[in-house]
């Protein structure tokens, strides 16, 4: 007997997402993802000031505003031609980090693991540690996250003056120097953020985390003491639940690279990693096409973002969501932190991949092996600062220019694309990370990724809100306003 279900809105961060399932036998055998706001930020640029991008593109989202920042500052700086001296380099990737850091540590408290207390899983062995520790509100870790949270944002203060939606990221660098001694407060905040992952989160030091380089490795790293720290916990109920078989991804992932270096390079690399080949590919900006074949969107041609066009349209055929379905070269990709592990190449995501492919289980283990990779990093460029140095070079943009700004937000690849014309914005298209994994489908008919992973997503009788739906939806972390901008 077939049905379908309607599952939305998806609560705890937004709940602006919709879900349509078709369901045979007690499995998922297709789906229709519908991002349902329209907001219209790429029409509110048109004409403006180049740099009232700065102020209007952060509010896109409160939650990833810092990564808007960064985008947009670089599209103008590529237009314009101006480099950032290292202080600025350094001084931005600490507030990159800090927003998606903070962003994965809201991810597991907060919107994954307290799934895993919903009374169907009350039976099960590790339930009531479960429940204790990340009940919904009521857990002692995620209350404790959140306060850590608070305190690791005490950063973004004093680099950006405020979050969100800090105005001290220019196109030329950062607009507010650190001092010598607010340095020294800084490491410290930082180092207060380690002390909560390695005591509560991993149970271990970071730097033993990041070093394990394979599946193995991590398995008897989980059995010498099976119940320390919340990474282990998470191993336990994967391997009971089998959380490796559900959302499996299109076997091609991208990654612009994370924290751009002052030489250019980034301390997580670029790249399409492809589970075929089971190597990374450089990625080619000049192949992404967004066709809105599905979308309320006017255009039915697949366009390159710096041609594209976000025009509403509400009663087009055959639209069924507001959001556009990019692809690379024609295919579906999946981006986010998995993405960057498998581009800057950490063994162990990779070995896990290689295995099972991206998943519910290795999505969320990408996160967490991040948090443990990125922090330490922190650490070097506070210590890498120089406060008698430049944090700023000032930046002159032409009349008629055009520029792309690429960044890596929480959630994954996030692209700007200006075009500058007799001194106003012409044009302005944003790929957002939930653009390309919620994604519709294309004018093939292939689903996008998300779409494609619930396909086979088991469905227990009477569930209007299928659990492991939930599971597989929470894996991809939506941010359905960026998406829709």
């Amino acid at each position: 007997m077939s049905q379908r279900l309607i599952v939305g809105p998806f609560n705890r961060v937004e709940g602006d997402l919709e879900v349509q399932l078709d369901i045979a036998d007690g499995r998922v055998t297709q789906a229709r993802v519908n991002a349902t706001m329209y907001r219209g930020f790429e029409q509110m640029l048109a004409g403006r000031a180049p740099l009232d991008a700065l102020v209007i593109v952060p509010r896109i989202c409160g939650i990833c505003s810092v990564s808007q920042s960064v985008a947009a500052a670089r599209a103008i700086a590529d237009a314009s031609g101006v480099t950032v001296p290292p202080n600025g380099v350094h001084t931005i990737n600490l507030m990159l980090a800090c927003e998606n850091l903070a962003d994965h540590l809201s991810h597991f408290y907060l919107f994954f693991m307290p799934d895993f207390t919903r009374p169907v899983y009350a039976p099960r062995p590790w339930f009531a540690e479960a429940n204790r520790r990340f009940a919904a509100l009521a857990g002692e870790h995620a209350r404790a996250a959140v306060a850590a949270r608070q305190r690791w944002f005490e950063i973004m203060g004093t680099l950006g003056g405020k979050w969100p939606h800090t105005l001290s990221i220019q196109p030329g660098g950062s607009a507010r120097a650190v001092e010598a001694a607010e340095r020294i407060r800084l490491l410290a905040k930082v180092r207060e953020f380690r002390a909560f992952l390695e005591t509560t989160t991993f149970g271990a030091q970071l730097e033993e985390i990041a070093a394990l380089d394979s599946e193995a490795a991590l398995q008897r790293w989980h059995a010498a003491d099976p119940m320390r720290g919340d990474l282990r916990l998470f191993l336990t109920l994967a391997a009971d639940l089998g959380l490796q078989t559900l959302g499996r991804g299109p076997g091609r992932t991208l990654s612009f690279g994370a924290y751009r270096q002052p030489d250019g390079s980034h301390a997580l690399a670029d790249g399409v990693w492809s589970e075929s080949l089971g190597r990374v590919q450089p990625v080619d900006t000049g192949a992404i096409r967004e066709d809105a074949t599905h979308a309320w969107l006017a255009g039915d041609a697949a366009l390159h973002p710096s041609e594209g066009l976000t025009a509403p349209m509400l009663d087009k055929p055959g639209g069924y969501t507001w959001n556009k379905a990019p692809r690379l070269s024609g295919e579906v990709v999946e981006t986010g932190a998995i993405a960057r592990q498998l581009a800057s190449g950490q063994p162990l995501i990779r070995d896990a991949v290689a295995r099972c492919g991206a998943n519910v289980y290795t999505r969320v283990l990408a996160r967490l092996v991040e948090l443990a990779r990125v922090l330490p990093m922190t650490e070097q460029w506070l210590t890498a600062l120089s406060p008698r140095e430049p944090f700023f070079h000032a930046d002159r943009l032409p009349a008629d220019a055009d520029g792309v700004g690429l960044t890596e937000a929480a959630r994954g690849a996030l692209g700007h694309w200006v075009s500058v014309r007799h001194g106003r914005i012409e044009r302005y298209q944003i790929v957002a990370p939930t653009s390309w994994n919620f994604s519709p489908r294309d004018a093939a008919g292939t689903p996008g990724a998300l779409e494609a992973a619930l396909e086979g997503a088991p469905v227990q009788p009477g569930e209007d809100t299928p659990v492991a739906v939930q599971h597989i939806v929470r894996s991809f972390d939506p941010c359905m306003v960026c998406t829709v901008h």
